[in-house]
């Protein structure tokens, strides 16, 4: 029997999610067995919503398929640049322009502003029409923190085949979440029952 595929079958957010929302950003499609795939940012409602729950975006911002389509290229190649640190390759420049790309698309200056009431205030440009700019760089520059910050050593992949998750390791743990855990234990477990006895 299939699973049914909801975002309510969507793992819990993997270890150091919370504190890279770059890492919660290319862990937004996710592989399960039996060859299904979750994609937060399948369709424009879709990545409309993932913008909106993870503050870059008003829930009524109307992306459009061409957005959702720019948000999906990013990830990955912000996917290729994880995977590539993780095996310690080069970057591949493709991976890399997207990424200087996006840092360099919105502006990241708060501008002064002034409002009668309370006087002077800082606030950063962002029209409506900029706001996928604006969430690419965020992501950009999320993704340019944890590479070359002191949490980049511990940046993996899921140890659990299909998962294609990454997150940061703490101690041993290389499992995105319990039931990628529970899933590779049991297969362990049946690769050494599987294994025929020597006489």
């Amino acid at each position: 029997m299939s699973e049914t595929l909801t975002v309510d079958t969507m793992p819990p957010p993997a270890p150091g999610a919370a504190d890279f929302l770059a890492l919660d950003f290319a862990n937004s499609a996710v592989a399960l067995p039996g060859g299904h795939v979750i994609d937060l940012l399948g369709t424009p409602e879709a990545a409309n919503r993932w913008l909106a729950d993870h503050g870059l975006a008003p829930a009524d911002a109307g992306v459009q398929e061409t957005c959702a389509a720019q948000l999906r290229s990013l990830r990955e190649h912000l996917r290729a640049l994880f995977a590539a640190r993780v095996a310690g390759l080069p970057a591949p420049p493709a991976a890399l322009s997207a990424v200087n790309d996006a840092l360099s698309g919105a502006p990241t200056a708060a501008l002064l502003r002034w409002d009668e009431t309370t006087g002077p205030y800082r606030a950063a440009p962002c029209p409506t029409d900029h706001v996928l700019h604006r969430a690419l760089a965020t992501l950009a520059a999320d993704t340019a923190d944890l590479l070359t910050g002191p949490d980049a050593g511990r940046l993996t992949g899921c140890g659990s085949a299909p998962c294609n998750r990454y997150l940061l390791r703490h101690g041993r743990r290389h499992w995105c979440s319990t039931r990628c855990g529970d899933r590779a234990r049991a297969a362990r477990a049946y690769a050494r029952r599987a294994q025929p006895k020597a006489d």
